[in-house]
């Protein structure tokens, strides 16, 4: 993988993590369109630090929240940044559970599975149509809610679902306000980042050779830069009801992918 196309794939990252388009996906299809010979393990690893560098823009964007968050749990009360803390745990837990369970079967998807992109656009196309059609209510999430998007958070870790998507759209279709939805959305999946950087680096999972290391940093900076500027644009859209707009688009590059699969 050359600089150009680790910045390609940094822009893609960026900008799809957080629209509902399915970012592992999209990566997917960008690496097989690139001629990408990556093996399972070293393609889930360029991956995963891009997803770092979307992590710590979504940091950048929801520093205030995050800081209020903190110094909420250290006051040591059952305050409203406590049982928010609270939540973002137990929707951690699907994905924790999937991720460490089936963590073999989930990396042999990330290898030009172009097909099984398709199909979860597809998937994912239908969530976001849904959504768009549900009622605005001013629901809080509640520790049942936190659950169910978290379930859905883990079904999302297959390329082609996308997390956005599938975290909102549950988010939604439980009647939590669309705003409330798309923050906690970005914020629950910072963890679960961080936990699989630390986890990968104390378990030699992630090793690079020298020839990598520019790419893979300019492909960081690049998805760092784009996620800042879609993390703020898709929380303006969610409160607009705008998600019609991605289903349709999902719908489209999904059946391209699934035409693209079975001719090749």
């Amino acid at each position: 993988m050359d600089i150009l196309e680790a910045i390609i794939l940094g822009i893609i990252q960026g900008l799809t993590e957080f629209l509902p388009v399915s970012s592992s996906g999209h990566l997917e299809l960008a690496k097989a369109i690139l001629g990408d010979t990556s093996v399972p393990e070293e393609s889930l690893t360029f991956t995963v630090v891009l997803h770092f560098a979307t992590a710590l823009s979504t940091i950048v964007i929801f520093r205030k929240e995050i800081i209020e968050i903190f110094k909420g749990l250290f006051q040591f009360k059952w305050n409203d940044e406590f049982k928010f803390s609270l939540k973002i745990i137990i929707s951690m837990i699907p994905a924790v559970v999937v991720g460490l369970v089936f963590e073999k079967e989930l990396e042999s998807f990330f290898g030009g599975k172009i097909l099984l992109v398709g199909c979860m656009l597809i998937l994912t196309a239908v969530l976001l149509l849904l959504a768009d059609r549900a009622k605005s209510t001013n629901k809080e999430v509640s520790f049942s809610n936190a659950v169910l998007i978290g379930v859905s958070q883990a079904i999302a870790m297959l390329p082609g679902i996308s997390r956005s998507g599938a975290t909102i759209s549950t988010s939604v279709l439980l009647g939590i306000d669309r705003t409330r939805a798309a923050k906690f959305s970005f914020l629950m999946v910072v963890p679960l980042i961080f936990g699989k950087i630390g986890k990968d680096v104390l378990g030699g999972d992630l090793s690079f050779q020298s020839s990598e290391m520019i790419p893979i940093a300019a492909g960081f900076i690049a998805a760092f830069l784009a996620g800042l500027l879609a993390c703020k644009w898709m929380i303006s859209l969610v409160k607009k009801s705008k998600l019609s707009y991605f289903s349709i688009y999902c719908a489209v590059v999904g059946s391209i992918a699934i035409g693209y699969a079975l001719l090749n």
